[in-house]
């Protein structure tokens, strides 16, 4: 092997408890590594513009096709709130001030969390970002509910419908005021 080559160790292959934990977990047989897996944390926003709301038509996989509220997971180093502000401006080019938590929704059944806020728009301008097909305002009675792309979509804007928040959504719902 020259200076150059390096020996690449087999990372974290062995399934086991490690010493004080309590589940099994993915760790590396050479070093000793412990891959965590853990929930994702997805954030996003119910935005408005006078009377209506933003949605966005997916441009890219699951629901391809479908309507939805801008919103994606965070990255390293942001707020959840700037998050927020940061997925609307990529799926809608829509500019936004991020206000009040409207909701958690907890799904554990694919390891996320969502946190989605309130964001009223500054001004009704938007367009298809890289993720979306489309993004557009519909007033309620214009919203495509057959269309939406995830329960979570529906539980948000019928949320922000209720007036309420913010909401845990567990099974059932629990207000968190």
């Amino acid at each position: 092997m020259s200076g150059m080559e390096r020996q690449k160790p087999g990372g974290p292959t062995l399934e086991t408890v490690p010493e004080g934990d309590n589940r099994a977990r993915l760790v590396c047989p050479d070093c000793g590594y412990i891959a965590y897996t853990n929930p994702k944390i997805v954030v996003g926003a119910v935005c408005t513009w006078q009377d209506r709301v933003l949605l966005c038509r997916r441009a890219i996989a699951p629901s391809l096709g479908l309507w939805t509220i801008p919103a994606g997971f965070m990255e390293m180093g942001e707020t959840t709130a700037a998050g927020a502000a940061r997925e609307v401006w990529e799926e809608a080019r829509a500019r936004v001030e991020v206000s009040d938590l409207l909701g958690i929704y907890e799904l554990p059944h694919i390891s996320q969390v969502l946190m989605i806020y309130r964001a009223p728009m500054s001004g009704p301008d938007c367009a298809a970002g890289d993720e979306s097909e489309a993004a557009a305002l519909f007033a309620w009675s214009e919203i495509p509910w057959d269309a939406l792309a995830f329960p979570s979509v529906r539980w948000a804007l019928e949320c922000f419908r209720e007036g309420g928040g913010p909401w845990l959504h567990t099974a059932p719902p629990v207000r968190l005021r």
